[in-house]
């Protein structure tokens, strides 16, 4: 329980007391369950939402209530990866971009188009919107995992997530993963078409990230949780409601 708390204190802004052990490995394994908490949340407030406004107005305010919960954590990851990987820079101007406190034009405009694409395809869920808000964060989440996994710290010894790749993650870790994906099914096809996109479009950016730095960085799995969202969003919005 400890470590599922502290990892609700790393990526989220919700205050939960005391600060628990710092237990970097730990915090990374629960990922898919604190993506599940924030979830919940997010499906719950979206109840008394749409019993107000139309469901548009409520995916919008959805997106919002996402920012808040997890203080824009990710969002900032999102403007300093666009801003890092913009353009042919070279790795060591990349990193120094990214670790660079202000936000570029390229930063803002990520950020901008990943907030509409969110905006516009939970508006536009209706049916099995409940079940998606619950799961997708839990899916964006558990791609942190996966990042950390198979790629190694971008900065080395000398950054300050360095701690969180210290000790590699085994196929056991990734237990919690199984939440997302059981309840994925109640999906139907849509649950199937999420689980292999989810697996395309993490490999994807693994391979990008891979090619472009050689490695992550905090940064970078915030932008990966951010995009992930987006995608998946657009995903079960495919061919329609569910």
């Amino acid at each position: 329980m400890n470590a599922f708390i502290a990892s609700l204190q790393f990526i989220t802004a919700i205050p939960l007391g005391q600060p628990r052990p710092f237990d970097p490995k730990g915090i990374i394994v629960h990922f898919p369950l604190a993506g599940l908490a924030i979830g919940l949340i997010l499906a719950l407030f979206d109840l008394f939402a749409s019993a107000i406004w139309p469901p548009f107005v409520a995916g919008v305010l959805d997106v919002v209530l996402l920012a808040a919960v997890t203080g824009a954590f990710h969002l900032d990851g999102l403007a300093d990866t666009a801003d890092g990987l913009y353009g042919q820079r070279e790795r060591e101007k990349a990193l120094a971009i990214m670790k660079d406190s202000r936000v570029g034009a390229m930063g803002l405009v990520a950020v901008a188009c990943v907030l509409l694409v969110k905006a516009a395809a939970v508006g536009s869920i209706i049916n099995g919107r409940f079940l998606a808000l619950i799961i997708v964060p839990a899916y964006a989440r558990s791609a942190m995992m996966a990042g950390i996994h198979f790629l190694p710290y971008a900065r080395g010894k000398e950054g300050t997530g360095s701690a969180f790749f210290e000790t590699p993650l085994s196929a056991v870790d990734f237990r919690y993963v199984a939440a997302p994906v059981i309840l994925s099914l109640f999906l139907g096809w849509r649950g199937l078409l999420l689980n292999l996109f989810f697996a395309a479009a993490t490999t994807t950016m693994i391979c990008l990230y891979r090619k472009k730095l050689s490695g992550i960085t905090g940064d970078l799995l915030g932008a990966m949780t951010e995009i992930m969202e987006a995608l998946l969003f657009l995903t079960i919005c495919v061919g329609g409601s569910p």
